[in-house]
């Protein structure tokens, strides 16, 4: 069967494939706008259709058009996104999945084993840890989290006996932690494993982790990459050279089924095209509410990377464009404060996910990371994670004062 699928599969597009514009030699803001953007050579439509169907017609029995058979086998509005999001980061390949979770779901499924390990990052998004722990757990695979920071930490953590990934996130969440991906990526194939960067904070507009050593990239396309809180996706991008990987993640997705619907696929290219634009004025709008808050009285300590205090700040400089549009406030007044603050705002509204171009204001403790909560990495419950939007500046710091004057 396996074979069967990969040879219906042959249609789908890569990076070399792309048509005169949305090569890797072109701009990043070149390739948002290009890659896989073909107009329609029926009407000459600019916007390529949506392919909303189910199935596809076949030429006889096994004779497919273009390889196209059924909507979870292959779609051109999905293959359009995969070869626009392999185009951004770098990669040989890119799948589309329905959420960030399935991504991280078919990576795991394709890698791992009954007895294998992971390593993954102390402070990391609370569903990654689930999903590993509770899921995998039950299927024999074992997890350590390690301060990536610490190299010898991280080296001693990757000896472990079948490790197979180390995961990473950069800028983390909800702490903003940088870490240096080249050295990672270093230790990981020291010990045999691969180098899997969640690179939904930064976005490819500001990291190309592949370019930085990496195997393979997931992002939640739910966030910065559609852009418009008005989809949930996933994505995973393979670096070149991984072949047999590209296969098999290929293949989760096809025999798993967890694909994004052709709408979603088609919401998360147009935003995309705006993405180099959008995180421009979301860095520009956090580091100005960084700065605002970083000296409050009531504030007692700013996570952002784009801030000199920051531990991260030249790590970042050197491997990011840009710090991003995600910061987190640890408030003096400890948790109450923190929930008071998080219900006090007018225009950062109270909500789960990040990355839209309104602002939002969440409490990690009992929302993004509550599976964590009475362990050891519990988020501080002083903390309050913010989404900085693309609305005014001079508005957004207002409100936040306003909130912090009510405390």
């Amino acid at each position: 069967m396996r074979q069967v699928y990969e040879a219906r599969h042959s249609h789908w597009p890569a990076v070399g494939w792309l048509p005169r514009l949305g090569l890797v030699t072109d701009g990043f803001a070149t390739r948002a706008i290009h890659a896989g953007q073909q107009f329609d050579p029926t009407t000459g439509a600019i916007i390529p259709p949506v392919y909303l169907t189910s199935t596809f017609v076949q030429d006889g029995i096994g004779n497919l058009r273009n390889g196209y058979e059924y909507g979870r086998g292959g779609n051109p509005t999905r293959d359009a996104l995969q070869t626009q999001l392999a185009a951004l980061e770098g990669g040989a390949r890119a799948f589309s999945f329905a959420s960030g979770l399935a991504a991280e779901d078919a990576v795991l499924r394709a890698t791992l084993r009954p007895g294998d390990h992971v390593v993954l990052g102390a402070d990391a998004y609370g569903g990654t840890n689930r999903l590993i722990t509770s899921v995998y757990g039950a299927w024999g695979v074992r997890l350590t989290t390690v301060e990536l920071g610490d190299a010898d930490a991280v080296r001693a953590a990757l000896s472990t006996e079948s490790t197979r990934l180390l995961w990473i996130e950069s800028p983390s969440n909800p702490l903003m932690k940088i870490s240096d991906i080249p050295q990672l990526a270093r230790l990981a194939h020291e010990a045999g494993a691969l180098a899997v960067i969640d690179n939904t904070f930064a976005s490819p507009a500001l990291q190309q982790p592949i370019a930085l050593g990496a195997d393979v990239v997931v992002h939640s396309t739910t966030k910065y990459l559609g852009g418009h809180s008005d989809l949930i996706g996933g994505a995973v991008v393979i670096a070149p050279g991984r072949g047999e990987l590209e296969q098999s993640i290929g293949f989760q997705q096809f025999a798993v089924g967890a694909v994004s619907a052709p709408f979603d696929a088609f919401l998360t290219i147009r935003g995309i095209k705006t993405l180099e634009l959008r995180m421009r004025q979301h860095s520009a709008n956090a580091q100005t509410v960084a700065e605002a808050l970083e000296e409050h009285p009531k504030v007692e300590r700013v996570y952002y990377p784009g801030l000199a205090s920051h531990p991260g700040h030249e790590l970042a400089a050197r491997q990011m464009s840009g710090f991003g549009g995600m910061l987190s406030v640890a408030l003096a007044g400890g948790e109450a404060s923190a929930r008071r603050f998080s219900e006090s705002t007018r225009i950062f509204q109270l909500a789960e996910s990040l990355g839209g171009v309104e602002s939002l204001v969440g409490y990690p403790s009992v929302m993004s990371h509550a599976s964590l909560r009475g362990t050891p990495l519990a988020v501080p419950e002083n903390v309050v994670r913010l989404s900085v939007g693309i609305e005014s500046a001079e508005d957004l710091v207002a409100d936040l004062l306003a909130a912090l004057e009510r405390l």
